[in-house]
């Protein structure tokens, strides 16, 4: 079974990423009355910006406890979304039924990225487009990060997991798409992180984000203590700080469009 992504607390770090959402829905050119998909839509940051816009959102997450937030989000903003549970490998829509589909950070944790980007093709209709983000390793908060996936392996006895595939690379991603008839451009973008202190931010991920919390209960389940992250990624995050007085690090991702 996959992390639960409704744990802790995902929209306090969807905040953060609400202006990505918003460059995404920009770059999506949305003729009003057509079909989004908001694939993996987390909080309904670009669904929101999506049906703002003025197209007809399909909001789909495998996460119920996310979904609830998205229509309790979405009605503070005034707008109609279709809110459904699922998940890239199983799209609740039929046929050639979206002319868009985004996926903010969401796609990208598609256990099978081909099966997933199958899918959205099956969904696609003719002449439509896809948008996907992904983040391009070596910067930010990635870079800080990389290492606590072998952190955990130690700690829980396990062998490091493979690398994901890489869908900010075009080469990649092209060798998914054009068997389907897709083709493939990238654009990079960069967003920043902030908080008062490194510290600070290891301590919001470590009591917010899923994917720390999932570690934790995993960690605590062999007797192994959080500082097997928290130690780590502090250092992490000293090294890529920007700020001296504070905390400030620059993320780079890609927008890929598929056409």
């Amino acid at each position: 079974m996959g992390l639960d992504w409704g744990i802790g607390r995902y929209e306090d770090t969807g905040v953060t990423l609400e202006p990505v959402a918003e460059i995404v829905a920009a770059a999506a050119g949305v003729v009003r009355g057509e079909t989004a998909l908001d694939l993996g839509c987390g909080t309904g940051n670009a669904a929101i910006a999506l049906a703002l816009a003025g197209a007809h959102v399909v909001a789909v997450d495998p996460a119920a406890r996310l979904l609830d937030v998205t229509r309790e989000r979405a009605a503070a903003a005034g707008v109609a979304l279709d809110v459904r549970s699922g998940e890239a490998a199983a799209i609740p829509l039929a046929d050639a039924s979206a002319d868009l589909i985004v996926s903010v950070f969401a796609a990208i944790f598609a256990p099978d990225p081909a099966a997933a980007l199958a899918e959205m093709k099956r969904v696609l209709a003719p002449g439509g487009r896809i948008l996907l983000t992904a983040w391009i390793p070596g910067y930010g908060m990635g870079k800080a990060y990389e290492s606590l996936g072998p952190a955990m392996a130690r700690a829980l006895g396990r062998p490091v997991q493979p690398e994901r595939f890489a869908w900010h690379d075009h080469g990649s991603l092209s060798a998914l798409g054009e068997p389907l008839g897709l083709s493939v451009s990238i654009d990079e973008h960069s967003i920043k992180f902030t908080a008062e202190s490194p510290e600070a931010q290891v301590e919001f991920d470590a009591t917010t984000h899923p994917m720390w919390i999932d570690s934790f209960a995993q960690l605590a389940a062999v007797d192994a203590g959080e500082d097997v992250l928290r130690v780590p990624a502090l250092q992490a995050l000293r090294e890529v700080n920007e700020d001296p007085a504070a905390f400030r690090t620059t993320s780079r991702y890609v927008i890929a469009t598929l056409r």
